[in-house]
């Protein structure tokens, strides 16, 4: 269409018309557009929601297993508070048995001492109760002369002798009653340094080995303090007591001792080394 042979009426009309037929166009462009976009916006909008319940899905899957996870964990740590209960008890029950149990063989062992160091063999020419007299003469005359000091029995302890071992074994006195002991222990204490033929010994109460191994673990603390003259001694069953300050102060154990050192500087420095 030559346009220039219009007159301005036709050529409005015409512009109208192309007009109106572009804007048709675009309006069915556009909306096609709008159509294309919206279903692509709905099959998107239906994956993500397949998605969603996909993940919903194991999400409430795994918050099941994490549930269950969590109450057999809970079932797991009541059964252990139980089982540790338990154990607590029969542990309590254990150590009360051979609390019991050292405390009967100590009694049995009432009337009896033990003397350390003297040398083996020596018992061959004669018994060890008349060694034990021959100790009594040596280091207490005075008690030689008494007679209510009877001796029952004399053993070494083991009855074997280790080869391996350079120490003798030790003697246990068994006396026929309780005051002879006592007699002779305190004798010794008042002594303090005891000999046999010249060569220095150790009488002690015989106890169980529980109660001689605890009494041992005082050794160096006790020595410390007999060099300081503090006057140190072993209580049944295997406590410590020693003056200090003009008192006398007992304690259970090293942790107790450890305790009450901290409290005293002097004391400090007397053990150190020791504790």
């Amino acid at each position: 269409m030559d346009v220039s042979q219009l007159s301005e009426m036709e050529f409005r009309a015409t512009m109208v018309k192309m007009m109106s037929k572009l804007e048709k166009s675009i309006r069915e462009s556009v909306a096609e557009n709008i159509e294309s976009l919206r279903a692509e916006m709905r099959a998107n909008l239906t994956e993500i929601k397949n998605s969603m319940g996909q993940i919903q899905s194991k999400l409430e899957a795994l918050t099941a297993r994490v549930t269950e996870a969590e109450e057999r964990v809970s079932e797991l740590e009541d059964g252990l508070v139980e089982e540790k209960t338990k154990i607590e008890a029969g542990l309590k029950k254990i150590h009360a048995h051979e609390c019991r149990l050292r405390e009967i063989t100590d009694s049995m062992k009432r009337s009896n001492v033990r003397i350390i160091g003297i040398p083996e063999g020596v018992e061959k020419n004669r018994g060890l109760e008349e060694i034990f007299e021959q100790i009594v003469a040596e280091n207490f005359p005075n008690l030689a002369r008494e007679t209510s000091i009877r001796v029952q029995e004399a053993e070494r302890t083991p009855s074997k002798l280790n080869q391996d071992k350079p120490t003798p074994r030790h003697v246990i006195v068994q006396f026929a009653n309780i005051r002879s002991k006592d007699t002779v222990l305190k004798a010794a204490r008042a002594k303090k340094f005891l000999t046999y033929q010249g060569k220095g010994i150790r009488i002690t109460s015989d106890l169980s080995t529980e109660t001689w191994n605890e009494r041992k673990a005082w050794g160096g603390i006790f020595k410390a303090l007999s060099e300081k003259n503090m006057q140190p001694r072993i209580l049944y069953p295997a406590k410590l007591s020693f003056r200090i300050d003009g008192e006398i102060k007992t304690f259970q154990n090293r942790q107790s001792l450890t305790n009450f050192v901290t409290t005293k500087p002097a004391l400090q420095e007397i053990l150190r080394g020791a504790l």
